[in-house]
């Protein structure tokens, strides 16, 4: 048998290099993690992930953004929110965040190397640290967890002040005033939010008629309401033309004909795989057009049976939560373990102000399978612990087969929307039905007391189940009463 320095070598510290990592030292296997920063973590913690969310937070926290339906759209926590207060809790997490992380390596005995890595042989890889010195690892087994970065096209002049890409954000010397962002998905989409929160004046670009269209129509719907309620700027169906930096501001062009000018450009139209520093025609992997990697959906093996890719390398989901799975699974194979395998539901979550969070089928989808179906709807407000907090908008919105009856897909919008799914998900991959929700009791009060109203509102109009069904039989049938006879004068 040939000898080689390590059973797993896995490139980039990311959620899914982390847990194959993690898994593949509680199976006692000696692992590699090789990562280019010198702090692990990847996208995910760095730049991604976990500073966005921890900026949502601090956002609706020092804006006082929660409390604003009882006290007015001028209530603030703190008056004078400036980049450091932003800034200061990131920087926290984030040390948090990597120092977990170092600790969960040492306890399961998982080596780390700073450096770019590149294939050099089926079973080789060269590591260059940033000093310029190169060391050659070979490994039985390979993972390529390295993500993706962000797409900066030629025609936007980024500059790294005033016209920033999703990396770059974070870095900001200060709030600016105006906020133009070009790009609906769903980086665009919370950080435009998240700024509107804090009153900065947001104008969202999308040349798609729609966006975010893998989310059911109700719900985007809802949303867009609620956002442009919020005073964002939705201006969908036309292409930028032309972005010029004109120094203190920055000066876009739309193909309609509309022009928008605006103090900071974060351009957030997609997302690119991080291979190109992988040599890996070395080893006869091929890329799409987003330089991202084909795999064998079950196992993550990509064309050479020995190589894997997870996480957002691999496109879609491209989410953090999937990633983990997937770097488990792929470790367990790589390394002849049998394990359990995924769910077949996962959910989506989107930490926008509000929130949006689904998992299951759309409503659209039901329609195009020609699936029959129920609807049940509940908003927050009917909620007593929307009262309390204040919620004037939220809902949620559940499907289920009038077959089977059971639920077919969950869609939230409003605040908590992606801690609640998680009840959702639990039916969903246990096949329930609608009878969980009108059976069941859930604490009293709480938003998740929706599940409820919205079970019993498609549970009310659905075909009776015939063991239900009230039967009149003729022994139950009241005896006719003989007419009284009249009394005689």
């Amino acid at each position: 048998m040939t000898k080689y320095d390590y059973d797993l070598i896995i490139i980039g510290s990311g959620p899914s290099g982390r847990a194959a990592a993690i898994q593949a030292g509680k199976l006692k296997r000696k692992v590699l993690v090789v990562d280019r920063r010198d702090r692990l973590g990847g996208v995910s913690v760095h730049t991604g992930t976990i500073p966005s969310k921890t900026l949502r937070e601090t956002v609706l926290n020092l804006s006082g953004w929660r409390e604003r339906s009882f006290y007015g759209r001028s209530y603030r926590v703190k008056d004078q929110i400036r980049a450091e207060d932003l800034k200061a809790r990131l920087h926290m997490t984030l040390d948090y965040e990597v120092d977990v992380l170092e600790h969960q390596f040492n306890r399961n005995h998982v080596e780390t190397m700073d450096g770019v890595a590149r294939f050099v042989g089926p079973h080789e890889i060269e590591v260059t640290a940033d000093a310029g010195d190169t060391t050659r690892l070979t490994a039985a087994k390979f993972l390529i967890s390295t993500g993706t970065k962000t797409y900066r096209p030629d025609y936007v002049p980024f500059n790294g002040k005033t016209i920033v890409d999703g990396d770059e954000f974070l870095e900001m010397a200060e709030i600016p005033r105006s906020l133009c962002v070009i790009g609906a998905g769903v980086i665009g989409v919370e950080y435009a939010t998240m700024f509107s929160a804090l009153d900065v004046r947001v104008t969202l670009i999308e040349p798609r008629e729609t966006f975010l269209d893998f989310i059911d129509k109700t719900l985007i719907q809802e949303f867009t309401h609620q956002i442009r309620e919020n005073g964002v700027d939705l201006r969908l169906g036309s292409a930028v033309e032309k972005i010029e930096d004109a120094g203190k501001h920055v000066e876009i062009t739309m193909s309609n004909g509309r022009h928008v000018r605006a103090e900071m450009l974060l351009f957030a139209a997609g997302r690119m795989g991080n291979t190109s520093a992988l040599n890996l025609g070395a080893v006869g992997i091929e890329t799409d057009h987003r330089n991202r990697i084909s795999v064998d959906r079950k196992t993550y093996q990509t064309s050479v049976p020995h190589i894997y890719a997870t996480g957002d390398v691999i496109g879609h989901p491209s989410l953090a939560s999937t990633s983990m799975q997937q770097g488990r699974v792929a470790a367990c194979h790589a390394l002849e373990t049998p394990t359990l395998p995924e769910s077949p539901w996962f959910p989506y979550g989107i930490y926008s102000v509000p929130e949006i969070s689904t998992c299951g089928m759309s409503e659209e989808e039901l329609q195009e399978r020609g699936i029959p179906y129920e609807v049940g709807v509940a908003r927050f407000r009917e909620t007593s612990r929307g009262h309390i907090m204040g919620l004037e908008h939220g809902m949620l919105k559940m499907l289920f087969s009038l077959k089977t009856r059971r639920v077919l897909g969950v869609q939230i919008v409003g605040e908590g929307a992606t801690e609640l799914i998680h009840i959702a998900q639990a039916v969903l991959n246990l096949k329930g039905t609608v009878d969980y929700f009108v059976q069941n009791t859930f604490n009293y009060p709480t938003l998740a007391e929706a599940y409820k109203i919205a079970g019993l509102d498609a549970f009310n109009r659905m075909p009776i189940p015939d063991e239900f069904k009230v039967r009149k039989s003729d022994a139950a049938e009241p005896a006719k009463l003989a007419p009284k006879k009249a009394k005689q004068a």
